[in-house]
C-alpha cells in the first residue's frame, strides 16, 4: 500500500489545474529584464572566454586541466541561460533567443532547437510520467533482472555521483542531439542546427590544436564537454529524484500538478552558487510555469510556498545528500510508489513472484520513437 502521506498528497493534488497553481504566482514574476539577462550572458561569456585562454596559454599540464574544468563549469552555467532563452523566458522575440541561446550551447556540442524540441515538449509536458519522459526514468527490478549485463552494468554506472555523466551523454545527447532527426517540419531546421555545431566544433578543434597541440585540446575541447555533462547530468537527476518522490507509470495515475509542483524539488546552495547558476535547482516553480526567467525564481518560490508549501520537496545542497539520493534511489516499485536499492531487488522479486504480483516491465522506446527526444 502507498504510505498515507504520499496517498494523501497524490489525491489532494490531481485534481488540481496546472493553471490554479499558476495562479498562486505574482504577476511581477513574469516581468522580463534585458539588462539583467543580457548581464548575465556576458559575464558567463567572459567567464568562458577566460578559461578558454587560461587553458591555451597555461605554462603548465595541471594549470591547463585546472581552466578545462573552469570552462567546463562555466559551459553549464552558459547552458543553463539558453535552456531560459529556449522557454521564452529572458526575450520577447524568439529570434533573438534562438541566435543568443545558439551561441551559448554551441560550447556543450548541444544543438538549440533539437534540445529545445523534446525539452519543452516532452519533459516539461509530461514530467515524471516514465512511459513519455525517461529522463532518469527509474528501472524496476523486473526489467533490471530482464536487462543484458552490459545494459545493467551502464545503468548501475549512470546512477551514481561519479558516472552520472554517462546518462546524459547516452541517453540524450547521442540519440536526442546526433541521431534524431525530426519528421518534416523540423528536419530542415535540426539538420542546420547540427551543421552549425559540427563547423563549430571542427573549427575550434582545428585553431586550439593549431595552437597547442592535443594537449590544449584536451584542457580547451574535450574536458569542458565531459564536465558540462557531469553537471547537466546531476542538475536533472537532482530535480526529480529523491527518496520522496514519486515516479508514474500510468498517465491515469498521473496529472500535470503531481510532475509539475510534487515531483520537482527545491535544492538550496550558496548564494554565489545560486547565481552562477542562475537558480536552476530552485526548480518547482520553473516546472509550474517555464516563462519565469531564471533571476525570478526565488521570489516566485516564496509565492508557490504561501499557497503549496506543504507539498513542495525542499533541501538542502551537500555532497553527503547526493551520495544517499543516488545510494536509496536505485530501481522503482511503480505499483507502490516506493524506491529500492539494487541489493533489494532479488528479495522483492522472489516476493512479487510468491504473491503473483510482479511489476510488469515498463517499456518506453514506441513512445520515445513518436513523440522526439526529452532533455532535462
Amino acid at each position: 500500500m502507498l504510505q498515507n502521506s504520499l496517498q494523501q498528497d497524490l489525491a489532494q493534488l490531481r485534481p488540481i489545474r496546472l493553471q490554479e497553481l499558476r495562479a498562486a504566482i505574482r504577476p511581477e514574476r513574469y516581468q522580463q529584464s534585458i539588462t539583467r539577462a543580457l548581464l548575465a550572458y556576458f559575464f558567463d561569456a567572459l567567464l568562458y572566454l577566460g578559461a578558454i585562454a587560461g587553458a591555451l596559454l597555461a605554462p603548465h599540464g595541471w594549470l591547463k586541466l585546472v581552466f578545462g574544468l573552469l570552462a567546463g563549469a562555466a559551459v553549464a552555467f552558459m547552458f543553463v541561460w539558453a535552456h531560459d532563452a529556449a522557454h521564452g523566458a529572458l526575450f520577447r522575440s524568439q529570434r533573438l533567443s534562438r541566435w543568443l541561446g545558439t551561441i551559448f550551447m554551441l560550447p556543450s556540442f548541444n544543438m538549440y532547437r533539437l534540445w529545445a524540441f523534446g525539452h519543452n515538449r516532452v519533459h516539461h509536458g509530461f514530467t515524471s510520467l516514465s512511459s513519455v519522459d525517461w529522463i532518469w526514468r527509474p528501472w524496476t527490478p523486473a526489467e533490471y533482472r530482464k536487462s543484458s549485463w552490459p545494459r545493467r552494468l551502464l545503468y548501475r554506472l549512470e546512477r551514481t555521483p561519479y558516472a552520472c555523466a554517462l546518462h546524459y551523454i547516452l541517453r540524450v545527447w547521442w540519440p536526442g542531439m546526433l541521431r534524431f532527426r525530426g519528421d518534416g517540419k523540423n528536419r530542415a531546421a535540426f539538420r542546420n542546427d547540427k551543421i552549425i555545431t559540427l563547423v563549430f566544433f571542427l573549427g575550434f578543434s582545428a585553431i586550439v590544436w593549431w595552437i597547442g597541440g592535443i594537449w590544449s585540446w584536451i584542457s580547451a575541447v574535450l574536458l569542458p564537454f565531459i564536465v558540462f555533462n557531469y553537471f547537466i547530468a546531476l542538475f536533472v537527476f537532482l530535480h526529480h529524484t529523491h527518496p520522496d518522490l514519486p515516479f508514474f507509470a500510468e498517465k491515469e495515475d498521473w496529472a500535470p500538478a503531481l510532475g509539475q509542483l510534487y515531483c520537482s524539488t527545491i535544492v538550496r546552495c550558496s548564494r554565489i552558487s545560486e547565481m552562477l547558476i542562475h537558480n536552476i535547482l530552485i526548480h518547482t516553480p520553473h516546472h509550474v510555469d517555464a516563462r519565469i526567467p531564471f533571476y525570478h525564481l526565488k521570489g516566485a518560490y516564496a509565492d508557490l510556498r504561501e499557497q503549496y508549501g506543504q507539498y513542495i520537496h525542499e533541501m538542502r545542497f551537500s555532497f553527503r545528500a547526493v551520495w544517499r539520493i543516488f545510494a536509496q534511489c536505485q530501481l522503482y516499485d511503480y505499483e507502490q510508489h516506493c524506491w529500492l536499492r539494487f541489493r533489494q531487488a532479488r528479495s522483492w522479486l522472489a516476493t512479487q513472484e510468491q504473491n503473483g504480483l510482479l511489476t510488469r516491465v515498463i517499456d518506453v522506446a514506441p513512445v520515445v520513437r513518436r513523440q522526439g527526444t526529452a532533455q532535462g
